[in-house]
């Protein structure tokens, strides 16, 4: 069997001058700084390692170009978007190339096929502008839906706040180009709506975390703009008490989005967006919906009632299009505002929603444990929560007692027969605990396929499977 890729001590003396002369000097980047530059991502995981160049791609040919190189001189290959993971997934490896598909940025919207050509590089924001224009909507929309491209969307197979009612970035994926490790390009799927021929393999690439290839362009499945949303914001004593609302309002209603702040998240949102939120709160819920006028009310009169005999103390409802995005707005700064308390660690958990309060629970629990600040946000409609472990990387002890949390936290997950990520991928965060939940039989197989898309493991290596001599 094949074994691992491991970095090659003579890394530095690689002589890059071919791929200089198939890319040229406006697409390889070899200056020090500019390396430096992108060896990390948002994750805070970990130590990044050292790239001997970074690829500027600026198109599926150079890409392939690269990727050719790559696996001719045995060179690790780390895929980046915008930089934005949350598990890691994009930290660079020592000796490798990293390379960046951010300036493949192009988008096309045919609105009569009701579909978006996106390249890996196009933000998120961009492809939901672009169709705007049409009265389009591309609905899977992360937090951070304004800096994120969708060639990581595609990588992690992200979500969002609106998932709960109309699903991840794998339901909107209709086509894609790939270039494998090997520098061949592929296509997979197309422009139909309807595609039952072989294998479906463009989902397989969804959520592969740039470990099997590299997605070059996407055929991306667009909506109709939905209707003017109706917005509630509900108050709670307690999160145990909003966990409860939540998986009673799952069980009737399927609204837009319904996501919960903790206390902890609720102050730190305040502190830095000063809107006026009650911080002595025990957990706050945002729901809403766009079924349009009579529909709409209606279903938020349910997630009313059913909040109130939950235990809420207060329920504000609003049709006010400014109010629901300030709203919506204070719930997407929720990490960011987070992170100014200190490092965090960010966790992506997922539980079958009639088990939510014993998660967020058990995170409270997890936090007095470890003596850990813990901030609990998340996508409450579908089970994925993000509890934030925030720390004092100075402090020795206090980055023990928060990693014990982490682990913790996915141990909790595990038990009540849920997962260690909904949406950021396992990167190398979560590569611990995948074999727990996979299975070994299952981990097996994800090996064997790895190892017949990248036979050399040049491909991102050291994420997404733990670490494994075939």
């Amino acid at each position: 069997m094949h074994a691992s890729l491991e970095p090659r001590s003579d890394k530095r003396d690689l002589d890059l001058s071919e791929l200089r002369s198939a890319l040229g000097a406006k697409s390889l980047v070899l200056d020090p700084d500019l390396i430096a530059s992108y060896r990390f991502d948002r994750s805070n995981a970990g130590t990044a390692g050292m790239p001997v160049a970074v690829v500027r791609a600026r198109s599926t040919e150079e890409v392939s170009e690269t990727l050719r190189f790559a696996s001719r001189y045995l060179v690790p290959v780390v895929p980046r978007g915008a930089g934005t993971s949350l598990a890691g997934g994009s930290l660079a490896v020592d000796g490798c190339i990293v390379l960046s598909l951010e300036c493949m940025d192009a988008i096309t919207i045919d609105p009569q096929a009701g579909i978006a050509i996106a390249q890996p590089g196009a933000l998120n924001v961009a492809i939901k502008d672009a169709a705007r224009e049409y009265g389009l909507w591309y609905p899977p929309d992360p937090s951070s839906y304004e800096i994120c491209s969708i060639g990581g969307n595609i990588a992690t197979n992200a979500g969002g706040l609106c998932c709960v009612k109309y699903g991840v970035t794998t339901d909107y994926v209709l086509g894609m180009e790939v270039v494998l490790a090997s520098g061949s390009v592929i296509r997979l799927g197309g422009s139909t709506v309807k595609d039952v021929a072989g294998y479906d393999l463009k989902r397989l690439f969804v959520g592969s975390e740039g470990t099997l290839g590299v997605v070059t362009e996407a055929t991306l499945r667009l909506r109709p703009l939905p209707a003017q949303p109706v917005t509630l914001v509900a108050i709670f004593p307690d999160i145990a008490s909003a966990g409860r609302a939540v998986s009673e309002i799952t069980a009737h209603e399927r609204p837009a989005l319904l996501e919960l702040m903790d206390q902890t998240t609720v102050r730190a949102v305040e502190a830095r967006m000063h809107m006026g939120l009650d911080e002595n709160c025990g957990a706050l819920l945002l729901a809403r919906s766009d079924a349009g006028e009579h529909r709409a009310r209606s279903e938020i009169a349910v997630i009313e009632s059913i909040s109130q005999t939950a235990g809420a103390s207060e329920v504000f409802v609003t049709d006010d299009p400014d109010t629901g995005e300030q709203l919506l707005a204070a719930r997407r700064m929720a990490i960011t505002a987070v992170e100014e308390l200190g490092r965090v660690l960010i966790e992506d958990v997922g539980v079958p929603l009639p088990l939510i309060a014993d998660l967020v629970q058990g995170i409270e629990r997890i936090a007095g444990e470890h003596d850990t600040m813990i901030a609990t946000v998340g996508h409450a409609g579908d089970g994925n929560f993000h509890p934030l472990v925030v720390f004092d990387p100075s402090d020795n002890a206090a980055t023990a007692r928060a990693e014990h949390a982490f682990g913790a936290i996915m141990d909790l997950a595990l038990e009540l027969g849920g997962t260690i990520t909904g949406e950021h991928g396992v990167g190398t965060l979560k590569r611990p605990w995948l074999e727990r939940q996979l299975g070994a039989g299952a981990l097996e197989i994800c090996r064997a396929v790895k190892h017949a898309l990248d036979p050399l493991e040049i491909l991102n290596p050291g994420k997404a499977l733990p670490p494994e001599t075939w």
